[in-house]
């Protein structure tokens, strides 16, 4: 066991919520950060770390984009748990003899045991892992994505995109803040919601966001500045999913994206981008939320639908302007071992 502190390992409570009650998210994280000063005991070092993030999860989803964003493939290893998980841990079932090649650990818990014994809270993706001792460094999602693009600039691929650029960071920070809260965690409150005012309340956040940013997308290619910023990457992680999930599975049913113009072409804008939808798994965000959340699911049955291939179609968000990577390049095609199925 690694003899490091956290500043935020306590108690949680379980993952969904009790009749009547709001769902809450348990935002205490591993704060830990690897950085370029080691302030934390964590220095930048390329093949140290291993990201182990689940393709079906959103939030993980975020750190896989970043890292093919900024070419960082070559510094810090990937691991993919498969889509279907029970209350214990995230496996990787997708490896064989389900083994992670790199840590040799069947469940993502024994990287936390390794640094926390009886580690109390959820054992969540992304994490990253020190790979010499097998022992987890952080969870704290949004923290890791900011830190790929601030920390980790020595090994940024030529013609990486500035996805954090400072002078636009307090505008950022604040269009982040609103999707997160109303967005990203406001599915999430309407799918789990204890209540049928608890449900209405957020399911009238979530509309009132998505209409906000509908607007504000009619004239603007991208949410802020006119290249992709960490905004863009923390939206698209959950538009994506949003026809084939949380329409129907988290009843968040006034619109689909694809009934949205403005959205439905933005999100098809950075599907269509380098780096965005090469990231996409369809099948496995299916397979994930429809047999996990057996308590708004208890079937399993996961939907045929809805047809990928729209993700394809033209989109017109050129019309607009803005260059995706600014004065930057695409990045190259994923690698073999980290593609997904090709839509059809």
């Amino acid at each position: 066991m690694v003899e490091r502190e956290t500043k935020s390992i306590h108690t949680t409570p379980g993952k969904y919520v009790e009749p009547g009650q709001d769902y809450d998210r348990d935002t205490q994280y591993i704060e830990d950060r690897i950085t370029t000063d080691a302030r934390d005991g964590w220095p930048v070092e390329a093949g140290r770390y291993r990201l182990i993030a689940a393709r079906a999860c959103p939030w993980a989803n975020r750190a896989i984009i970043v890292r093919r964003l900024l070419g960082l493939e070559d510094a810090i290893s990937l691991g993919t748990p498969g889509p279907v998980h029970d209350e214990r841990s995230w496996t990787f079932d997708l490896d064989p003899d389900g083994v992670d090649p790199v840590l040799g650990i069947e469940r993502l818990q024994d990287a936390y045991f390794a640094r926390f014994r009886d580690y109390p809270r959820g054992i969540t993706v992304p994490a990253i892992v020190d790979v010499p001792t097998g022992a987890v460094v952080t969870n704290n999602f949004p923290q890791i994505t900011l830190d790929f693009s601030t920390q980790w600039t020595q090994f940024h691929r030529d013609g990486a995109p500035d996805l954090y650029p400072e002078a636009l960071r307090s505008e950022i920070d604040e269009v982040a803040e609103l999707i997160y809260q109303d967005v990203n965690n406001g599915v999430y409150r309407a799918g789990f919601a204890g209540s049928q005012r608890s449900y209405e309340r957020a399911y009238t956040t979530l509309f009132s966001r998505l209409d906000w940013l509908e607007d504000r997308l009619s004239t603007q290619r991208f949410l802020v500045g006119d290249t992709i910023t960490e905004a863009d990457v923390r939206l698209f992680t959950t538009l994506v999913r949003f026809d084939a999930v949380y329409h129907g599975h988290f009843k968040c049913n006034r619109n689909k994206l694809s009934e949205l113009p403005a959205l439905w072409g933005y999100a098809r804008d950075l599907f269509q981008t380098p780096g965005f939808g090469d990231t996409i798994d369809f099948q496995q965000i299916k397979d994930h939320y429809y047999q996990v959340h057996r308590d708004i699911n208890p079937s399993g049955i996961v939907p045929l639908g809805p047809d990928a291939s729209a993700w394809l179609t033209e989109h017109g968000r050129e019309e607009l302007g803005g260059r995706p990577f600014g004065d930057g390049t695409p990045p190259a095609p994923p690698r073999d071992g980290e593609k997904v199925p090709s839509i059809r």
